[in-house]
């Protein structure tokens, strides 16, 4: 399985996001530099991670998500491929159009840094196969800039995580959501610093073995 991490300046958890995907699939991912204009051939998903690209400048995520590479990431989901974006990650692939709606500033004004408790809303994602609809996660969260402004039209089937107690007024609670075809997914909350039980929850391996698990059937398909 060949999984892509773009790395875009300020991006300061892909090395987390590498071990992680190492730790389930046994696979070395591949670093994407941001002025990439194209993915490494036979990528089998794309990872978003977090951080703060460009030091937040602008809106966050607003200038990695017309980086060179965003190109191919967007050409890459068209054809179905499976792309996950993580707090920053889920930030640029909302300026990036990939996923619907905004993160706007923490309704606190303060930044948020604590485990949270996440409901599974849905089951039948590539991320969550895992997973069993209404389960309780608990992941960590790490940002200023989370709470979910949901568009007028958002599709209720789009929402898959939802916080179990709101940490930063979000629309209607939600913590992460994916495109209609479900191939696209993103949220606040960090499932790689959720993998390992000796910090507290290993809860994220769920979502990166269903991510993993699905990369493979399709790389099967494709074969």
């Amino acid at each position: 399985m060949k999984a892509a991490i773009l790395v875009f300046p300020g991006i300061n958890r892909e090395r987390d996001m590498a071990r992680a995907l190492r730790l389930i699939s046994g696979s070395e991912p591949t670093m994407v530099w941001h002025a990439e204009t194209s993915l490494p051939a036979g990528t089998d998903l794309v990872v978003v991670p977090g951080g703060f690209s460009y030091g937040d400048y602008l809106r966050c995520g607003a200038i990695a998500a017309r980086a060179p590479v965003m190109d191919a990431v967007r050409d890459y989901a068209a054809k179905g491929g499976l792309v996950l974006g993580v707090c920053n990650g889920f930030q640029i692939l909302c300026e990036a159009d990939l996923l619907p709606g905004a993160l706007a500033r923490n309704a606190s004004l303060r930044f948020v840094c604590r485990d949270v408790a996440l409901v599974v809303e849905r089951d039948d994602t590539p991320f969550t196969t895992r997973c069993t609809a209404g389960r309780t996660l608990v992941i960590p969260v790490k940002h200023g800039d989370g709470r979910y402004v949901a568009p007028d039209d958002l599709d209720p089937r789009q929402v898959v995580l939802r916080y179990a107690e709101d940490c930063n007024g979000s629309d209607d609670d939600i913590a992460g959501v994916c495109n209609e075809a479900g191939t696209v997914m993103g949220l606040m909350p960090h499932p790689e610093h959720a993998v390992d039980p000796l910090l507290g929850s290993a809860d994220g391996a769920l979502i990166f073995a269903s991510l993993v698990e699905a990369a493979r059937e399709r790389a099967l398909a494709a074969a």
